[in-house]
């Protein structure tokens, strides 16, 4: 029996007695672990000082009318009533927008960087470490310089290089304008985002790979694997998943969190018809040309309760189980 057991069932002692007794027992337990505490603390005060109190802080302001001038006004529910009732552009188009966005760029993505890496692992070492730094390297581009690449390419006249090459080849009989229609604009931002997408979730899912015990693939094919595939699915997946749901979680995060690639390569804000608005762009959008910060928080408090239930999916789909 411990201690603090002891003290709770002695008999004749009273509640406060047993409470000092509690808490004295605790910062006992706490000093005893002191040396645990130091290793961690700078985590610690970062993780606060830089995650837990902002999010804290935009989970208090979505409640109020706060425009940086004036000190916060509370207002109840007001910002989300006005959100899901009399937000027109954000529900007929940055929310739509925003989910039809990550649906294709988070999964494609993800199935583009999970491949990529396979393929990249199966190589020689003299070549897989340049072939790494040519599939990594776009994830490094700003945004002024994707626009360097990008909008020469998807330029609507006739000296556009897409356009120019499709026109020669006879596959199309006028310009088609990539950047300036609503028809063709979200498609031209999937493909600008699949090219720039094999970031850090890239690496991660690569350096699972090659550390996949190579004994594995030879029990298997004792066991009765025979082609590529079913090595994939039954040894390479299973071994990598702590890669694969980490890299999961980043191509949700980054295509949810995307933003300005629209403006960017259409040169107006807002684009087309609102084609490629989104719920960060809203966001700004009301933050800091409206000054309306108290909605904008809650427009991020929003889009962090959508990346929340993204990343359990994620975790549901390749997290490790308990008899794993």
């Amino acid at each position: 029996m411990s201690k603090s057991e002891m003290i709770v069932q002695a008999p004749g002692i009273s509640l406060g007695q047993r409470r000092k007794g509690r808490l004295a027992e605790l910062l006992k337990t706490l000093w005893s672990y002191r040396v645990s505490y130091l290793f961690i603390a700078p985590f610690m005060i970062c993780f606060i000082l830089f995650i837990l109190l902002p999010v804290i802080a935009a989970v208090v302001l979505s409640f109020t009318h706060y425009n940086s001038i004036e000190p916060p006004r509370f207002v109840g529910w007001d910002n989300f009533r006005y959100m899901l009732t009399q937000d027109l552009i954000l529900m007929k188009h940055a929310l739509p927008n925003t989910l039809t966005f990550a649906l294709i760029v988070g999964p494609g993505g993800y199935v583009c960087a999970f491949l990529l890496a396979w393929l990249i692992s199966i190589l020689p070492a003299v070549f897989r470490k340049w072939f790494t730094l040519a599939m990594y390297t776009p994830s490094l581009a700003s945004l002024v310089a994707m626009s360097i690449i990008w909008t020469p390419l998807f330029s609507s006249d006739r000296i556009g290089y897409l356009n120019h090459f499709l026109l020669n080849l006879n596959l199309i009989s006028e310009p088609v304008p990539w950047v300036t229609s609503k028809d063709h604009l979200m498609t031209s931002m999937v493909v600008v985002t699949l090219w720039k997408s094999m970031g850090i979730g890239f690496l991660g899912m690569l350096a699972g790979l090659l550390n996949v015990n190579p004994e594995m693939y030879e029990a298997g094919k004792l066991d009765g694997i025979r082609s590529r595939l079913e090595e994939i699915w039954y040894i390479t997946i299973p071994a990598t998943k702590p890669q694969m749901l980490f890299g999961a979680v980043m191509a949700v995060v980054g295509a949810v969190q995307i933003s300005e690639i629209g403006t960017v390569l259409s040169g107006m804000n807002p684009t087309p018809e609102y084609a490629a608005h989104m719920i960060t762009t809203h966001t700004d959008d009301y933050a800091f040309t409206r000054f309306e910060l108290g909605y904008a928080t809650a427009l991020t408090v929003c889009l962090l309760t959508i990346v929340y239930l993204a990343q359990k999916l994620c975790w549901k789909l390749f997290g490790t189980k308990e008899d794993e």
